[in-house]
């Protein structure tokens, strides 16, 4: 465990710190080489990989550029600024407004969509109406926190949980159906905890008529109008795919593309320089982590964790399920959740109880919120503040992250 314990370190570290030169791509490539060549991985262990994360990689490019090509046409923009209105100048309902917005960004186009289109644009928006450092630090926490917490009732609303979808072949109904409770306690709590929190930085009225008018943000309006029957159309896909057992990647990366041929025809966007910054590193940077991760696997990190887990289970199902979330959750504030899911995915499957399958998505997806490290999202949210001049250090975060984090947590598992 010693050698593929400190490969691992060193390469999340790099991968935290993101040195000029160095993407989270390349830097997760080299410690899968690195891995490789000390011989903590062989070359099957790499094969095996690519047959767990291809599907769930392709899938997140596409879903991230059809999340690009709806934000170059205001897409979002329209929907924060419809969000704002409803509230009718209440702060409070305006906070709530903004977390539901949040929550259904996160469930369709993924939390990293949610993290990296809807914070700019809230930021924005709260600078037009003239909002104090307070009260955008509450938005900007509170949406960044949603934008995890919310994304587990889909298959496509994170990476997390297509990749643990693909390894137990749970199909997106029945993922969906699962799924669908816990989350919307998820939700509920969230929202209650967040406003609990942040009640005092809450403003009581905000002067909304600052805001443009909601169809003046729409930069193309036949596209704008397409989009709404191109994403029933695509979720109904999805739903036939399952059926047919198709890889949810063909829907959401083809989709993507269909997509972003019909905004070239009609000149919404330029279409090379959508696919130019998509974030194709996703695919190397899973690729070579998971790679990485594997090595845990082979020196017997996954087979520790499965005899703890089946050393709980004759405590009974709930606390089965509890602790098996909360296990998860903290190994992904420490570790990141990306390595955690594959980790714990082998795990449970060595014990047989695949529906902790579940549990280990809640904690996966939850329990980075504890620390900036636990997930690839939170570390794009925080790039994408500092780089808008909004700087949120590690100790004010994980004071806001650990106090939110946990109960909610512990609802959302309850749920399940």
């Amino acid at each position: 465990m010693i050698l593929p314990g400190v490969i691992f370190t060193i390469t999340l570290l790099f991968v935290i710190w993101q040195p000029k030169g160095l993407s989270i791509g390349t830097t997760a490539v080299i410690g899968a080489v690195v891995a490789l060549l000390a011989g903590v991985v062989g070359l099957s262990d790499v094969e095996v990989v690519i047959s767990i994360v291809w599907d769930a990689t392709l899938a997140f490019i596409g879903i991230i550029i059809l999340s690009m090509v709806l934000d170059e046409i205001g897409f979002f923009e329209w929907s924060a600024i419809k969000m704002a209105q409803l509230s009718g100048g209440d702060g409070r309902w305006m906070f709530v407004n903004i977390l539901l917005l949040g929550a259904v960004v996160a469930a369709f186009f993924a939390n990293d969509g949610a993290a990296l289109i809807l914070t700019p644009i809230m930021l924005a928006k709260m600078k037009y109406l003239k909002m104090d450092k307070l009260a955008i630090f509450a938005f900007l926490m509170a949406g960044g926190f949603i934008g995890d917490s919310a994304s587990n009732p889909l298959v496509i609303s994170n990476l997390t949980n297509i990749l643990t979808a693909d390894y137990f072949h749970i199909g997106f109904l029945e993922y969906a159906k699962n799924m669908f409770f816990p989350n919307l306690l998820s939700i509920v709590a969230s929202i209650s905890a967040l406003f609990i929190y942040f009640r005092k930085s809450i403003p009581k009225r905000v002067d909304i008529s600052l805001l443009p008018e909601a169809s003046t943000v729409i930069k193309n309006q036949t596209m704008f109008k397409l989009s709404w029957y191109f994403l029933t159309l695509l979720m109904i896909g999805y739903f036939i795919g399952d059926i047919y057992h198709v890889p949810v990647s063909i829907f959401a990366l083809g989709g993507a593309f269909i997509f972003l041929m019909f905004a070239s025809y009609f000149k919404a966007v330029k279409p090379l320089n959508v696919i130019k910054t998509a974030p194709w590193q996703i695919v190397w940077f899973s690729i070579g982590l998971y790679i990485v991760v594997y090595g845990l696997k082979n020196g017997g990190l996954t087979d520790d964790i499965s005899k703890l887990l089946l050393s709980i289970k004759p405590y009974g199902h709930q606390v089965y399920i509890m602790a098996t979330g909360f296990i998860s959750a903290t190994l992904s504030a420490v570790m990141n959740n990306m390595p955690t899911i594959m980790i714990m995915d082998i795990a449970i499957d060595k014990t047989g109880d695949t529906f902790l399958a579940y549990a280990n998505i809640l904690g996966s997806n939850l329990g980075p919120k504890m620390t900036p490290i636990g997930s690839l999202a939170t570390l794009l949210w925080l790039h994408v503040l500092a780089k808008k001049g909004v700087h949120i250090g590690w100790g004010e975060y994980m004071r806001v992250g650990i106090v939110i984090t946990i109960p909610v947590l512990f609802i959302a598992l309850l749920g399940l």
